[in-house]
């Protein structure tokens, strides 16, 4: 692994993909505040296989694609199915969803990444370690929960909260198939290669649902929203997929989920959603559990 100082060079990448992660969630709902989100998706993962095939000539990677095995094209390809769906989800319950309750969720996918790093990876699981599950889930339920004093909305707007459920899970085998598919492999030449795969599964899903009408009616101040959310996601994935192929999976998905702190104070300044005392503690707790993992 590549140390500076004592200090574990994967573990800046990992905060570099948290901050570029959190932006991407503001971005994405700027974007999508009239624009429907299946549409945002495909369209800003255009933004993002440009992005990452750029960094590919960039550092000169290109010529590795030929010598990819079957098992990693497998899995890179499952991976981005995952990774397909995952967004498919997520914006979805931002678009329906509040911010700070939406974003939460999805980074509960920590939780399960641990055990499933656990069962297919060998990676330990120690005490502390369940500790800090412990911390980020009792985090997530404080902070998702209703306030007393909030109505019930509609059926629809209450979907959210299964699409969030469905991002987390499928964040959590996209980092485990992530992981497996860019073993020996330029972690560049990797998100790129899936990208392309989960491009390829948006669009189909537009076109499926028959949705591209919609793109000629997209407000160009939105556009622009969802193209920069497109090249935040692109400068996390590069960042996320270089610290998973040098660290420990268990770990760097917690210093990821730590995108939270960015999204939770730029929804506070850009949208004015505040968070409650009982918010507050769940957050504290989220990231008293990220940070220990680290230990």
């Amino acid at each position: 692994m590549y140390r500076r100082g004592g200090i574990r060079m994967w573990i800046f990448y990992a905060f570099g993909s948290a901050l570029f992660a959190g932006l991407t969630s503001i971005l994405a709902k700027c974007g999508i505040r009239h624009t429907d989100s299946d549409v945002a998706t495909a369209i800003r993962t255009i933004v993002v296989l440009i992005f990452s095939w750029i960094m590919v000539f960039v550092v000169g990677a290109q010529d590795g694609i030929a010598a990819v095995s079957s098992k990693t094209w497998l899995f890179l390809i499952l991976s981005g199915l995952a990774t397909g769906a995952s967004w498919l989800c997520y914006f979805h319950a931002l678009q329906a969803g509040d911010v700070n309750k939406v974003v939460p969720i999805d980074k509960s996918s920590t939780i399960l990444t641990i055990v499933l790093a656990f069962l297919f990876l060998g990676e330990e699981v120690s005490a502390l370690k369940i500790v800090c599950v412990i911390l980020i889930g009792a985090g997530t339920f404080l902070m998702i929960q209703k306030k007393e004093t909030e109505k019930s909305v509609g059926q629809e707007k209450k979907s959210w909260r299964l699409y969030a459920c469905l991002s987390a899970g499928f964040a959590s085998l996209t980092s485990i198939l992530g992981k497996i598919g860019i073993e020996g492999l330029n972690s560049n030449l990797g998100t790129a290669i899936r990208t392309a795969v989960v491009l390829l599964m948006a669009w189909i899903m537009v076109f499926a649902k028959g949705k591209q009408k919609e793109i000629g009616r997209i407000d160009r101040r939105e556009l622009g929203f969802i193209c920069l959310s497109g090249l935040a996601t692109g400068g996390s994935w590069l960042c996320y997929y270089k610290a998973l192929q040098d660290g420990l999976a268990s770990v760097v998905v917690p210093i990821d989920k730590l995108s939270i702190l960015v999204t939770i104070a730029f929804s506070y300044l850009v949208f004015h959603e505040k968070l409650t005392k009982r918010a507050a503690l769940g957050l504290v707790l989220i990231v008293a559990g990220t940070l220990l993992m680290i230990l």
